[in-house]
């Protein structure tokens, strides 16, 4: 894994596109910068809370990077360290642009410990999980999939009947029901058949049928759409690289590092298995100090031991999600 170098970096309204006049085609750099601060994995905004960092690619950027470097030091004064290239999105009727012209979304993940945000975009932190409030199994399943997420999908499902069979699967396989499990990697296909189904704000601007919205704050544009695909990048990614490390301070405790996984994965892991399995690939070692932040006996201090990287090629943390 490389730590890339850290350059305080910021974004710009969504709205401002850069378009080839020859070509007619615009590109925006969007970035998913997370942090976990206190238990909560948190999602850099700007806008009101309502878009995530972005700016159009312009000619006098010398990369990719290096044009989502600019807008994101010009819109929160923040440095953006570790990123990496997230997904390219090119959908006309989701892009929010009416000229006809494609619109190109470039996006980026990027890790970093939470600092107080500026800026002119108004830039601040907010836990990923006011986007996405059906994500988060830490304490089991939200009531809202119960209570109303479900029943309208099963309505939405049974309103084609050439198509109920297919979408019942859909649903049946995304929010683990008829004996599956809870897949926490599924965050964007669950997005989506919410989106197919117009049960969020996103899906009325592209004439989805008008249901009451009932799932989460909305983005502008397909903000939330990408927020969802970095979301389930973290999670499947946690499991096979040490990435958890770049959201981690310098030295902490296995209970701090277990509740940053857990905050990541929306679950439960199970306690022996996840400290056994750090210690067995030696992902961390003693720092030889103690902390007394713990609320109770005093706790073990840790680092990363980044040598690991250089030693050998790495299996990962494997994740001891606690399942049903």
């Amino acid at each position: 894994m490389e730590r890339l170098k850290e350059t305080a970096v910021s974004a710009a309204p969504p709205s401002r596109r850069a378009t080839d006049a020859g070509q007619g085609i615009s590109a925006d750099l969007i970035a998913v910068l997370t942090a976990v601060t206190r238990g909560e994995p948190r999602v850099l905004t700007i806008q009101d809370q309502s878009a995530l960092p972005s700016g159009p690619f312009q000619l006098e950027h010398r990369s990719l990077q290096a044009g989502l470097r600019a807008w994101v030091e010009r819109q929160t004064h923040l440095p953006l360290g570790y990123i990496e290239q997230l997904y390219t999105f090119a959908d006309r009727d989701r892009s929010g642009v009416s000229d006809g012209y494609p619109v190109i979304s470039i996006s980026y993940l990027g890790l970093t410990r939470e600092q107080p945000a500026s800026g002119e975009y108004e830039a601040s932190w907010r836990s990923w999980y006011v986007y996405f409030p059906w994500e988060d199994h830490r304490t089991g399943a939200p009531p809202m999939i119960g209570e109303s997420l479900l029943p309208a999908l099963e309505r939405w499902a049974k309103g084609d009947r050439s198509l109920a069979q297919n979408r019942w699967q859909r649903i049946a396989m995304t929010f683990g029901l008829e004996g599956r499990s809870w897949n926490e990697e599924l965050v964007l296909q669950r997005y989506e058949l919410l989106y197919e189904a117009g049960l969020i704000p996103e899906a009325w601007r592209t004439g989805a049928p008008a249901v009451p919205a009932i799932a989460g704050r909305p983005m502008i544009l397909d903000h939330r759409r990408i927020l969802a695909t970095g979301i389930a990048r973290l999670r499947a990614k946690i499991k096979y690289h040490p990435v958890v490390f770049e959201l981690m301070p310098e030295t902490f405790t296995l209970l701090q590092l277990q509740r940053c996984v857990e905050a990541l994965a929306g679950r439960l892991v199970h306690k022996q298995n996840f400290r056994r399995l750090i210690e067995q690939q030696e992902l961390v070692e003693e720092t030889g100090e103690l902390t007394a932040d713990t609320g109770g006996r005093p706790a073990k201090l840790f680092r990363f031991r980044r040598e690991v990287l250089a030693e050998r090629a790495i299996v990962g943390t494997k994740l001891p999600i606690q399942r049903s």
